[in-house]
């Protein structure tokens, strides 16, 4: 009798990338990694790793859509004798950012499955459809092999009503299917459990802010492992400021566009979720250049860092107030994991808090997550690095090896 599989394959199809990973669930161990980037572009680029052999391929030109990309992922796994036809492959799974109030926890995907995703498109019109297009290309390569969805929304799905709900008429939220569902929850999941074994703790036992902190930047408050709050709401345009999207926003502000500036919904769509954050307001949304603009005196430079602090700021004071008792505030994703003027920024002032941070500790560049707080502080503050893919494959093989895989009950 052959052994059972344990590869599993994470992909993450984003509006013009495919990030991918294979890895073998006995250890957790990768095997390979990759990245297609600028798809749709004649300057197309796949980055791909073999771990065992440390072999490094970089392919440059035209990839023209997704299905392209998957094709040449494939191909490339197969030079390394890691296909997809391989039968120690166990499953697929897929980062959805958008699940609704429906996906509760990873699902195998059918067609229900896929027509929900699809129904949640104009609530995630950047990120679901090129999910969906990821799904179904990886369908039609191993039709045989259960594909499972894990859902950005999942872990914000513990959210009181209190806090899910925004204060209008139920009959219109419940009709349109208006609440607050967060995003990033993979990374939230996987931060705020690595957070507790870094203090020596259960999830259980603590209360977690969790800053994911990229182009598209997010806070949560974890409690006790579950979330019971997050700046992300609807969709992904509300929260902190980002690195192209506006966050917190006076709603008043597109009526006045329409009205005053003679703007159609398309192009304040656009404004808001391409051309706001860091970039619309200093030209950059790479945090690395603007503290390079800064340190050479850029006042709009200057202005877009302040104003991106004081965002950042109220979410933390707001969520110890949510929390109560805060054990930890954990910094992620690029930003977070490698800009310590950010992270020095974020809580400077904040001591009446019990947050503090040490200057050394913060400067330290590392893989692994660690604490950057002063010894005694009340609340640790902590960089641990966020595995997105690690949590995608490790709830896709849980459900998969269950061998009771709910194929769409979510839906």
């Amino acid at each position: 009798m052959s052994p059972s599989p344990t590869r599993v394959l994470v992909l993450n199809s984003g509006s013009s990338s495919v990030k991918y990973q294979l890895l073998d669930m006995r250890d957790s161990s990768r095997l390979a990694v990759g990245l297609v980037e600028r798809i749709g572009e004649q300057t197309s680029r796949l980055r791909h790793t073999c771990l065992d052999s440390g072999d490094i391929r970089e392919a440059l030109g035209p990839i023209a859509d997704h299905e392209a990309a998957l094709k040449a992922v494939a191909e490339e796994l197969t030079r390394d004798g890691l296909g997809l036809d391989s039968p120690e492959l166990a499953a697929i799974g897929h980062r959805v950012v958008h699940g609704g109030m429906f996906f509760t926890e990873p699902t195998v995907i059918d067609d229900a499955v896929l027509a929900e995703i699809e129904r949640l498109i104009p609530v995630a019109p950047l990120h679901n459809p090129a999910n969906l297009t990821g799904i179904r290309t990886a369908q039609a390569l191993r039709p045989d092999l259960p594909q499972v969805a894990v859902f950005d929304t999942a872990f914000h799905t513990t959210m009181p009503e209190s806090a899910a709900r925004y204060a209008i008429d139920p009959k219109f939220a419940d009709r349109y299917r208006i609440r607050r569902y967060g995003f990033h929850g993979t990374s939230h999941a996987y931060v705020s459990r690595a957070t507790a074994r870094l203090l020596g703790r259960t999830p259980e036992e603590v209360n977690v802010i969790v800053l994911h902190l990229g182009n598209g930047a997010s806070a949560s408050a974890v409690r006790g492992g579950r979330c019971v709050d997050t700046s992300m709401g609807l969709t992904p345009l509300e929260g902190l400021v980002m690195g192209t999207r506006s966050g917190d926003l006076d709603p008043a502000v597109i009526f006045h566009l329409v009205r005053v500036g003679g703007m159609s919904m398309d192009e304040i769509d656009t404004l808001l979720n391409k051309r706001s954050g860091l970039f619309g307001l200093c030209g950059d949304n790479d945090m690395r250049e603007i503290r390079r603009r800064i340190d050479e005196g850029d006042e709009a430079a200057q202005l877009a860092f302040d104003i991106y602090i004081h965002r950042l700021k109220k979410y933390i004071g707001a969520y110890c107030a949510v929390l109560g008792r805060v054990d930890a505030v954990a910094f992620t994703a690029g930003v977070g994991e490698n800009a310590a003027p950010v992270r020095e920024a974020a809580v400077a002032g904040l001591e009446g808090l019990g947050l503090a941070v040490d200057p050394e500790l913060n400067a330290v560049r590392a893989d692994e997550p660690r604490l950057i707080s002063p010894a005694g502080t009340r609340v640790a503050v902590a960089v641990v690095p966020t595995d997105e893919e690690l949590e995608i494959a490790t709830q896709t093989y849980a459900l998969v090896g269950t061998g009771s895989a709910p194929v769409g009950n979510n839906s």
